[in-house]
Order: C-alpha cells, then sequence, then structure tokens
C-alpha cells in the first residue's frame, strides 16, 4: 500500500525543496518507487513535462532525484505572478485563468478536487509519495480552503515533519511558534521536526534541539549543517540564485528582471571557471568591462520592459552594444530586443503596447496560444544541436528573423542582428547542452571545463542525500509515511 509524508515548513525559503530532492534520492537509494508531489506552488521558474503541460522548477528537480520523468500530477496547482497582485493559475499544466490574489482565494477550493487526483494517481504507480507544503502552516489567516499545507494534509490524511531555518535565526520561536498559533487538529498530524540550514557545530544547539522537543512534544529527526554545494542545484526562487563569485574571465550579466523567468537557463555558466556571472541587481549600472549582456525570460514581458526602462539598463546596453558588446536575449529578453511588444488581447496584462530596445528588427505580437515543448535545435553559427525546451506566447516576425539563431525540424527560430552580436531565440536551457555551451563560449575564445552539467547535477544530489544519510534518521522519517 502506497505511503505519503509531507514535509511544511515555518515559513517560505526554508529549504523544503532541497530537503525533499535528498530524501526522494535517499529513498530511491533503498529500492523505493518515490515521487515527488507539491499541491500547489508559486513560481516563475517553471519546467516542460513529458506530457506537454508545465510544473515548478523544483518539482522537475525532485523528478529527477527520484529517477522519474516529469509529469504535471506532481504540481497540479501552479502560480506564475504577472504582477503585483495577479498570477497565472495552472491546473494539471494548463492555464486555467488570470486571477487577483483576493480572487484566489475563492477559486482555491475548487482546485481540491485536481490535487486530490493528481494524488491519487502518483500513489496509485509508487511505493512512496513525498509531499512538499508552501509558504507555512503558520498563515493561519489563509487556512479556510487551504490546499498547500495543512488543508491538503488533513484532506489526505498525511503525516507531516516540518523545517525550521536556524540560518535565519529565532528556530525556536518559527517551531513552537507554528505549534501554538495551528488548530489542534491540524498540529495532531505533526509527527516531528527537522532543524536546517546550521553553521558550525551541530551540538551546540543540543539544548534548543531539547527545548523545542519538551514545549511541543515533537520528535526531532536531525540539525542539518548548512550544504554547501546547494547552489550547484537549480534554484525555484530568484532570490535563490547563487554564482561563485570570480574576478577574471568572460563576463556575463544577466539583468535580474522583476518577474524574471526560468532563470536557471544561466545555471551551466555559473559553473564553468572561465566565465565570471553576474546577476545585475535593481540600481545597479552595467559593469564597463561586460562582455556579454543576457536578457532572461520574463512572465509579463511588457512590464518587464518598462522594470528595465526604470533601471536606466537601456541606456548601459545602448552604450554597450557602441563598444562592441554582445547581447543575448532568451524568451520573453528576445521579445524585449525587438521595436514593439504588442498585446492586444491583455494576454499578460492590460491590453496595449510597448516599444522593446529596437536591438534586433523584429516585433512581437502576444497570442493566446503556449508553446510547452522540448525540443533539439540545430544552432545555425556553430552547427551544434542544442537539446533545450520552449515555454511562450506570442509570435516574433521580422527581417533579422531571416537570420535564425536555431533551426527546428528545419524551421528557422529566433532572429541574429547582421554583425552577429546581437541575438534573440525563444529556446530555454540551452546552455545545459555541453556540446553548445562549449561552442558558445568558444565563440569568445574561453576553453570550456569538460564537466558535464548534467552529471554535476546527478553528483551534488548524491552529495546531498550522502549529506541527510550523515545528519538526519532518514530511516525513522520514511517509516512515519502512512
Amino acid at each position: 500500500m502506497t505511503r505519503a509524508l509531507m514535509v511544511q515548513g515555518t515559513g517560505s525559503n526554508v529549504g523544503k525543496s532541497v530537503l525533499v530532492a535528498g530524501l526522494c534520492r535517499a529513498a530511491r537509494r533503498r529500492g523505493l518507487s518515490v515521487a515527488p508531489f507539491k499541491p500547489q506552488n508559486m513560481s516563475n521558474n517553471a519546467a516542460v513535462t513529458a506530457d506537454g503541460g508545465e510544473i515548478g522548477r523544483a518539482q522537475a528537480l525532485q523528478a529527477k532525484a527520484a529517477g522519474l520523468a516529469r509529469h504535471t500530477d506532481m504540481n497540479p496547482v501552479l502560480l506564475k505572478p504577472e504582477s503585483e497582485v495577479g498570477s497565472q493559475v495552472v491546473v494539471q499544466g494548463k492555464r486555467i485563468a488570470t486571477v487577483k490574489a483576493r480572487d484566489y482565494a475563492k477559486l482555491k477550493p475548487t482546485l481540491m478536487t485536481a490535487v486530490q487526483e493528481s494524488f491519487e494517481r502518483l500513489k496509485a504507480a509508487h511505493d512512496l509519495v513525498l509531499v512538499e507544503g508552501a509558504g507555512s502552516p503558520a498563515e493561519i489567516n489563509l487556512r479556510a480552503g487551504d490546499i498547500a499545507n495543512m488543508g491538503f494534509a488533513r484532506a489526505a490524511e498525511v503525516p507531516v515533519v516540518l523545517v525550521g531555518d536556524i540560518d535565519r535565526g529565532g528556530v525556536i520561536a518559527q517551531v513552537v511558534g507554528t505549534q501554538a498559533v495551528i488548530d489542534p487538529a491540524d498540529a495532531a498530524l505533526v509527527q516531528g521536526f527537522l532543524i536546517n540550514r546550521f553553521r558550525g557545530d551541530p551540538s551546540l544547539f543540543d539544548d534548543g534541539y531539547a527545548a523545542i522537543e519538551a514545549r511541543t512534544g515533537w520528535r526531532g529527526f536531525g540539525v542539518v549543517p548548512w550544504f554547501g554545494e546547494a547552489w550547484k542545484l537549480p534554484a525555484e526562487d530568484a532570490l535563490d540564485i547563487a554564482t561563485p563569485s570570480r574576478s577574471a574571465g568572460l563576463h556575463v550579466v544577466c539583468l535580474r528582471l522583476s518577474r524574471i523567468a526560468n532563470f536557471d537557463d544561466l545555471d551551466p555558466l555559473g559553473q564553468e571557471p572561465g566565465v565570471r556571472l553576474t546577476m545585475l541587481g535593481a540600481g545597479q549600472p552595467l559593469p564597463g568591462d561586460t562582455d556579454v549582456v543576457i536578457i532572461p525570460g520574463s512572465k509579463s514581458t511588457r512590464a518587464d520592459m518598462a522594470f528595465l526602462r526604470a533601471q536606466g539598463w537601456d541606456v548601459d546596453l545602448a552604450a554597450h552594444v557602441r563598444r562592441g558588446g554582445h547581447v543575448l536575449g532568451i524568451c520573453g529578453g528576445y521579445q524585449m530586443l525587438g521595436h514593439a511588444v504588442t498585446d492586444p488581447e491583455g494576454i499578460e496584462g492590460p491590453p496595449g503596447a510597448c516599444d522593446g530596445l529596437g536591438l534586433l528588427d523584429v516585433s512581437t505580437e502576444m497570442t493566446g496560444d503556449k508553446r510547452l515543448t522540448e525540443v533539439e535545435a540545430l544552432h545555425v553559427a556553430s552547427g551544434c544541436t542544442i537539446s533545450g525546451y520552449e515555454m511562450h506566447k506570442g509570435q516574433t516576425r521580422g527581417p533579422d528573423c531571416a537570420r535564425p539563431f536555431s533551426q527546428i525540424a528545419g524551421a528557422d527560430e529566433g532572429a541574429c542582428s547582421a554583425d552577429g552580436r546581437i541575438a534573440g531565440s525563444y529556446l530555454h536551457g540551452m546552455f545545459r547542452d555541453d556540446g553548445f555551451r562549449r561552442a558558445w563560449l568558444a565563440g569568445f575564445g574561453v576553453e570550456a571545463s569538460d564537466v558535464s552539467y548534467d552529471q554535476s547535477v546527478e553528483d551534488t544530489l548524491d552529495a546531498l542525500a550522502d549529506h541527510l544519510e550523515r545528519y538526519v534518521d532518514v530511516d525513522g522519517l520514511l517509516a512515519l509515511a502512512r
């Protein structure tokens, strides 16, 4: 009979996603068929699934840890913020609506059916389902109609382990306070806790650990020290983007847009010793020694075009191009490189249009159809194949499309300027392809490492599982599942 265990957190970004990935790998090592599941996720960093939909990047990583193909059942409700107050709602891989936060509260109860359907399908196909919560059960103002934390746990009768993050401080209050504010029936589902991200000697927290056990009556399953290799894993939250600090190498600068999407496109470059990757934040000018600027994907192209201008980056980019610099736009970033982006139907916000950067002789019109597919492309400039994926709305056309970035099944894709220094493409994940990444870097005179990015992720997942086995009672945790 399939068992399930849910990992919830005392707050957002306490490390639940990485812990679940490590537990998936640990369970798989024990010969279990294990599947990840997150009832509701909020992220603009998504992955294309084998069944033609999309899920949060964290669940894609967890699927990899479990040795499974990505499936929409692993994340049946995905919220993709398009503005400060509204999000696109994706259910079982397909967009059903764009709603404001206050209206989503009314929609939530209707989504539980889809959540339970997906959960039951995973249970029927696997020995163990590891469930990740969202945010915190302590947000009791969101408890009514909840499908992400205790609302789901109660409905599915799944035991819960609570994770606290000691790195942000106050972890005793995090865990004890959560028990104090949640409903007693919800608290009864919590079977224990984990303390995550401890820096230094874990034994120094022995007294605090004992105090949590004494005050809550919950069993502690371990204190997890800081996992220093976590930066090598794809991050789901833009706040978690981490790059090694280097003083030399090809200087690649990525603009950290306000609605940045699929930013893990840059992860493989960050692991190249010959690359100095800078994630440029709001208010920061483009460094004068920049070699290549990458404008990444965006969940709302026109809104991020306005954000880009507000930082003065349009002026910086113009100067960068005058100096002979290179620019690569990916997906929404590609759309921004053109003359204009029009959205007559209001696909990504209010109907309207905006001027682009004018660095490519193309224009984009937003359309309701969304392309979600994994692809094999041919990079025109190098002749290398690219294994990547497309996840976009809109059609981009113009004279520069006659110089395509790549070809997919014989059809032209993307655009390049006449001198080749400005390029745009809808291909996500291009730098994960080791052959293409080497060829692209060689074009700048940089010798790439011989490291396989995919193997690097696999090795890091193994190291993560080893880390948990060393500091956590993994067998005890898995024994909680029912």
